[in-house]
C-alpha cells in the first residue's frame, strides 16, 4: 500500500464517519424540533465518498428512510463508492 492509498483510505474513513455523524445529529435535532441540517448537505457528504456512512446512519438512526430519494440514492452512492474504492485500490 502506497502512501496515497493510505491517505485515500484515511479520507474514506473520515468522510464516512462524518456522514454517519451528520445523520445522527440531524435525527437528534429533528426529535428536539431544533435547527436541522440541510438535505443538500447530507447528500453532499454522501456524494463525496460518504455513501456507506450516510446509508448506515440512515438505517441505524431510522432517519430519512421514508423519503424515497434518500432510500434510493444513499444506498446507490454507497455501492458506487465501494466499487470506486475497489477499483482505485486494485487498478490504480
Amino acid at each position: 500500500m502506497t502512501k496515497w492509498d493510505a491517505l485515500f483510505a484515511a479520507f474514506l474513513v473520515f468522510i464516512n464517519v462524518l456522514a454517519f455523524s451528520l445523520m445522527g445529529a440531524d435525527k437528534r435535532r429533528a426529535e428536539k424540533r431544533q435547527w436541522r441540517i440541510k438535505e443538500s448537505t447530507l447528500f453532499l457528504f454522501a456524494f463525496l465518498f460518504g455513501g456507506v456512512g450516510a446509508t448506515a446512519g440512515m438505517y441505524i438512526f431510522r432517519h430519512k428512510t421514508k423519503h424515497w430519494y434518500f432510500a434510493v440514492f444513499f444506498p446507490l452512492l454507497a455501492v458506487l463508492e465501494i466499487a470506486a474504492a475497489v477499483w482505485i485500490f486494485t487498478v490504480i
